[in-house]
């Protein structure tokens, strides 16, 4: 067989062990690094160990075997970012269970939604989730317990801690040498279950293997192991969860903060002397829209990821912390497992500005025509489509259907193509664009440039019907005040071409719609500019 010229194809010099439970392996990859401390409360300072995690991870996975816990069944979890989460996680994993992760940004509708499409027997809840969730989470007549981290009891719930910790009398430690996770096939059995962004729709249930995360996790590092990082991202989300996992495979020491407050976290960069900073595009916006009072030199490499992050952005970056070397930039989603475009930490040309990298080990790439779906040369925009290793197993209840072509391929939805050299660029979504007279029009262009506006603190663009043209863009906008609608319309005038002018004018806003990973949630947006038309 012939490789496809118009494919772009990753190494496929990286072994993965294929039908291992996850559990096993990242437990055997942390051993070695159990006197090294894992991660650290960047608002606290609380440490945590990879023994710590090791220990939690097994005596937690005995536990639930010992409730009821077989193969298979499904386990949810809903905290912000604290340190027993980990333990809960692995030992979860261990015990053969399938773990699926809820946003803690979700209101009681959308917590309803997804836990209906996994129907979790057991949710392990923090104290503050259990606060705003308890009601609706107990009325689920699937799950059977709820777990609460944590030292406050609740009546009706079972601790955590009486789960993990042997000093409560009712556990003892677990020897690492005689521990084994429950097995698995894990080319086909099921670890996690994800939501995706449900940014044009309601969330999906996206079913992740162990071999998807166990690829992920042999993927060649991006990050240096040996230098201090700093992130923000919350690990029910796949950047956060999967981006953690592979850290501990490293036996990095990382720095966390449990909430983004950019004082906060600009502070927690001088304290700790972050080295490596991994972040999701609005933060970085944050960082630059704010002078800083605080030694930033420490840092050296920023990771970038969750949504498309402009050249003028990294531009901006490059002033605000003075010895940075490069902004790495990668591609993927929760359905592909992290990332299928990625820079590597020594990749000669991360100062490609706006690229997300070449192909990761055992993926294969390729960028089609919109129209006719034939694969495309460099240079030439179409959707990204990918298979491979970290593609997922599929939707919750969902035949494949549309989401792949006939070859295997994930459509991703994605606008972008790729150079003469294999690096990729991302250009917007596929169901964003605004068809202006025949003219494709990407919001994130328009957006990039309205955020260099010094009066204009966030921006989202949208397409709006007009009768003429089809669709026009339609900016909202969070301004300082005294900048106007025609302040706005100009600036933009002058910097892009005839079809990018905002001809379906400016709305002021207090704050732009986002997932927790930064997205911008347009669907918002949309229903936003329906209510207003429908007062007026």
């Amino acid at each position: 067989m012939l490789r496809n010229p118009n494919y772009v194809y990753g190494p496929r010099n990286v072994l993965v062990p294929a039908n291992i439970n996850f559990g096993d392996y990242i437990l055997e990859q942390m051993w070695p690094h159990r006197q090294k401390v894992a991660m650290i409360n960047g608002a606290t300072d609380e440490r945590l160990t990879y023994s710590d995690i090791i220990q939690q991870s097994m005596n937690f996975a005995v536990s639930l075997t010992r409730m009821g816990v077989r193969k298979g069944d499904t386990i949810g979890i809903i905290s912000e970012n604290i340190q027993e989460f980990w333990g809960a996680v692995i030992g979860v994993v261990c015990a053969g269970a399938v773990l699926t992760t809820i946003s803690t940004g979700y209101v009681k509708g959308e917590l309803i939604h997804v836990t209906n499409i996994s129907k979790p027997k057991y949710i392990i809840c923090s104290q503050l989730m259990y606060k705003n969730h308890s009601k609706t989470l107990k009325s689920l007549n699937f799950v059977k317990q709820i777990i609460l981290f944590g030292a406050q009891k609740q009546n009706g719930v079972t601790m955590y801690n009486d789960l993990v910790f042997e000093s409560n009398g009712f556990v003892k430690n677990v020897d690492y040498e005689k521990f084994h996770s429950v097995e698995v096939q894990g080319q086909s059995d099921t670890l996690f279950i994800m939501y995706s962004s449900g940014t044009t729709g309601l969330p999906k249930g996206v079913m992740t293997t162990h071999l998807n995360v166990i690829t992920a996790c042999c993927l060649p590092a991006s990050h240096d192991p040996s230098s201090m990082t700093l992130t923000i991202t919350p690990w029910y989300h796949v950047m956060g969860l999967v981006g953690m996992l592979t850290a501990f495979t490293t036996g990095r020491t990382g720095v966390y903060l449990p909430r983004f407050e950019v004082d906060l976290y600009l502070k927690t960069i001088e304290k700790y002397q972050a080295v490596q900073l991994t972040v999701v595009p609005p933060v970085l916006v944050a960082v630059c829209k704010k002078p800083s009072q605080y030694d930033l030199s420490s840092v050296k490499m920023i990771y970038s990821g969750a949504a498309p992050l402009h050249k003028d952005t990294i531009k901006a970056v490059h002033e605000i912390f003075p010895n940075l070397q490069g902004v790495y930039q990668g591609y993927g989603s929760t359905e592909l497992t992290l990332a299928v475009l990625r820079f590597s930490c020594n990749d000669p040309n991360v100062h490609k500005l706006g690229s997300v990298g070449t192909v990761s080990p055992n993926t294969v790439i390729k960028v089609v025509d919109i129209e006719t779906r034939k694969p495309l040369g460099p240079n030439q925009t179409g959707e990204i489509c990918a298979k491979g290793g970290l593609l997922m197993k599929g939707y919750v209840g969902k035949s494949r259907g549309t989401d792949f072509d006939e070859e295997g391929f994930y459509k991703t939805g994605d606008i972008g193509y790729y150079d003469d050299d294999g690096y990729f660029y991302v250009v917007d979504r596929l169901k964003e664009l605004i068809k202006y007279k025949g003219y494709q029009v990407p919001p994130a262009e328009l957006e990039a440039v309205l955020l260099q506006h010094e009066g204009i603190k966030d921006a989202a663009v949208i397409g709006v019907e007009d009768k003429s043209a089809g669709e026009v863009p339609l900016a909202f906008v969070v301004a300082q005040p005294g900048v106007t609608e025609n302040d706005v319309k100009q600036f933009v005038a002058e910097r892009l071409s005839n079809p990018k002018h905002l001809r379906g004018g400016v709305r002021f806003v207090a704050q732009i719609p986002k997932s927790p990973s930064g997205k911008i949630l347009r669907k918002d947006l949309r229903k936003l500019l329906k209510s207003t038309k429908s007062k007026l």
